[in-house]
C-alpha cells in the first residue's frame, strides 16, 4: 500500500551508513582490548598455578609465586574503599542534596573534576608530602591507601552524585507530604534507588586502584619483602609494582613471569568488576520505575 519516496531511501542509506560506522567503531575499541586479553592467556597461562599464587617468590624474583604481592593488592584495594566511598557518598550526598547552588559549591565542582584529571604521580607526592612525612604514617600500607583514596575520591563522587540526581524528585516529593525528614527521604528512598550508580564509582575506583603503580611506590610498596606485613604501619608488596619490577629491573626473569603476573592483576580486577556489576544488575532489576 505504501511506496518508499527517495527521501525515504536516502534516509535508510544515511542510516546503514551510520549503523556500519558505529559497529567498526566499536569493532576497533574492542579488539585491542580482546588482542591483549589473549596474549596475556597465551604467555601467562603457563606460569598460572597454585604454587605460583600461594608461594613466595625466590632466586631474587626469578622463580616462586607471587602471594605477597597478591595479598598486598587486596589489602591495599580494600583499605582505599573503606576510606574513600564513605567519604565520597557523603560529600557527594550533601553536593546533591543539601548544598545551595552558588559559587562555593560551583568552585567545589569545579575542583571535584580537575582533581580527577591530576596525574597519578602529582597525588604519590601529595601522599609523600601529606601521609608519610606530615602525619609520621611512614612508608606503609595506611600512607599507600589513604593516597589511593584521595586519587580515586573524584569518581566516588561524581558517580554518586549523578547516580543521586538520577532518581525521581516526585519520589522525594512524595516522602515529604507525608511527613518524613530530608535524611529520612535520603537515607530510605534516595541512597537504595541510587545505589547501582554508585557501585558503578566502587568499580571504576577498584579498576584504577588495583593496577596504580607510582601513588604506592613511593608511599607504601615494597620491592621485595619475605614475608607478610604484620600492621597497616609495615609495607608490602604489591601486583603492579612486583610486575614493573620483575619486567625493568630483574635480570634473568622467565618468559612467562611477567605475563603471569599481569594475567593475575587482570584477572583480579575482572573478578572484582564482574562481581560488583552482577550486584547491581540485581539490584537493577529491583526497581519499581
Amino acid at each position: 500500500m505504501f511506496t518508499a519516496t527517495s527521501l525515504n531511501e536516502r534516509n535508510d542509506q544515511v542510516q546503514r551508513r551510520f549503523r556500519l560506522l558505529f559497529l567498526v567503531m566499536t569493532l576497533l575499541l574492542v579488539l585491542p582490548v580482546l588482542i591483549i586479553l589473549t596474549l596475556l592467556v597465551v604467555r601467562g597461562a603457563p606460569a598460572i598455578s597454585l604454587e605460583f599464587l600461594l608461594a613466595y617468590p625466590k632466586s631474587g624474583m626469578t622463580a616462586g609465586g607471587i602471594f605477597p604481592a597478591l595479598l598486598g593488592t587486596i589489602f591495599l584495594v580494600a583499605m582505599a574503599l573503606l576510606f574513600s566511598v564513605p567519604l565520597g557518598i557523603a560529600a557527594a550526598i550533601y553536593l546533591s542534596e543539601y548544598a545551595p547552588d552558588n559559587w562555593l559549591t560551583r568552585i567545589i565542582n569545579l575542583a571535584i573534576i580537575n582533581l580527577a584529571g591530576v596525574p597519578s604521580i602529582v597525588h604519590a607526592l601529595f601522599g609523600v608530602g601529606a601521609f608519610v612525612i606530615f602525619f609520621g604514617f611512614g612508608t606503609s600500607i595506611l600512607a599507600a591507601s589513604l593516597t589511593l583514596a584521595i586519587m580515586t575520591l573524584p569518581v566516588v563522587i561524581v558517580a554518586t552524585r549523578e547516580s543521586l540526581q538520577a532518581v525521581p524528585q516526585a519520589f522525594r516529593e512524595a516522602c515529604w507530604a507525608l511527613g518524613a525528614t530530608k535524611w529520612q527521604t535520603i537515607r530510605r528512598i534516595v541512597l537504595p534507588n541510587s545505589i547501582s550508580g554508585i557501585l558503578t564509582g566502587v568499580i571504576l575506583e577498584v579498576s584504577r586502584t588495583a593496577g596504580e603503580t607510582a601513588p604506592i611506590m613511593f608511599t607504601g610498596a615494597a620491592f621485595f619483602l619475605p614475608f607478610l606485613p604484620e600492621s597497616v604501619y609495615d609495607q608490602t608488596m604489591a601486583l603492579s609494582l612486583h610486575l614493573f619490577v620483575v619486567a625493568t629491573q630483574v635480570p634473568d626473569v622467565p618468559d612467562h613471569l611477567p605475563y603471569g603476573v599481569a594475567l593475575v592483576l587482570v584477572g583480579i580486577v575482572l573478578i572484582m568488576n564482574a562481581t560488583s556489576i552482577g550486584f547491581r544488575t540485581y539490584l537493577r532489576g529491583k526497581k519499581k520505575w
